[in-house]
């Protein structure tokens, strides 16, 4: 029987190793992160995917959607991300219009994120077309993930921030991109704000991993923003968010009781500061004395 302590002496994560995990029904864990000390948490718990996601844009670079976000700024993260990790598997978004418009712009893209970001997959939104360029990046040799339902990068399209699949054409459009994905040979699919029953009937059709976001439980597993699972995120969040900690108000409470610290001159103290042989000061001292 578990002790509900978690494995944290788990091997490098792979695609064989998700295959497996899979198979044997265990749940795969997915989490984004944005920097290095969040990758080494990450690992530090065995997170089996981190995603460098192109949410970055409005919860660490401050954009107010993730269109504005550029190649080089997730680049950037990307490269923090992969220096803080050891064993789970780091998957990178293409950000909105560095892949749309040929094969040749989606694997030129999709090669920098493996090759200066140190990615090991790429991950890539919608179906239709994108299915073209799914298939272009994993002929080129860099496995993709796939994503269907609520794909932010087409939000204006779809309506705004809504649950997706809410008929029986628009879900079936959506289980046919997903099959078209996998066609292609996405080794996963991340299936974004869909009623837990569509979902259901979607994974039933697949063979490949998929990971869940607002989608129910039936998928393999699951992601949440790094912000919004640790209570840093404030104001409106996603019905499908489970706040795990509450870091803003620690966070408030710390940065709080420094400032009245630094006002009151509490801080520093005699334990917080280096000293001086006395000899060396007093030498110090002769040659600057005071009018």
């Amino acid at each position: 029987m578990s002790d509900g302590r978690i494995d944290t002496e788990r091997k490098h994560v792979t695609l064989a190793s998700l295959a497996q995990q899979k198979a044997s029904g265990e749940p795969i864990v997915m989490v984004t992160a944005y920097d290095f000390p969040s990758a080494r948490i990450a690992d530090e718990v065995a997170v089996d995917l981190v995603l460098v996601g192109d949410s970055a844009a409005s919860v660490v670079l401050g954009y107010n959607s993730t269109v504005p976000v550029t190649v080089d700024e997730l680049l950037m993260l990307t490269k923090a991300v992969r220096r803080g990790l050891t064993n789970a598997l780091l998957v990178a978004d293409l950000p909105f219009g560095s892949y749309e418009a040929s094969d040749s712009d989606a694997v030129h893209t999709a090669q920098r994120f493996v090759k200066e970001g140190g990615a090991d997959a790429v991950k890539i939104e919608r179906g239709g077309t994108t299915t073209a360029r799914a298939r272009a990046i994993i002929e080129a040799g860099i496995p993709v993930m796939g994503h269907v339902g609520l794909t932010p990068q087409a939000a204006t399209s779809l309506g705004g921030y809504k649950v997706q699949g809410k008929t029986a054409d628009h879900a079936e459009r959506l289980i046919h991109d997903a099959l078209d994905l996998q066609a292609a040979g996405c080794f996963a699919i991340v299936v974004e704000a869909v009623p837990a029953p569509v979902t259901e009937l979607l994974t039933s059709q697949l063979d490949c991993i998929t990971i869940g976001i607002g989608a129910g439980s039936a998928t393999d597993g699951q992601v949440l923003v790094w912000h919004d699972l640790l209570g840093i995120t404030t104001g409106h969040l996603a019905k499908f968010v489970r706040t795990f900690a509450d870091l803003h108000t620690e966070t408030v409470r710390g940065l709080t009781a420094y400032t009245n610290a630094v006002h009151n001159r509490d801080f520093p103290a005699s334990e917080h500061a280096y000293t001086i042989n006395e000899d060396e000061l007093n030498a110090l001292r002769a040659r600057f004395p005071s009018g």
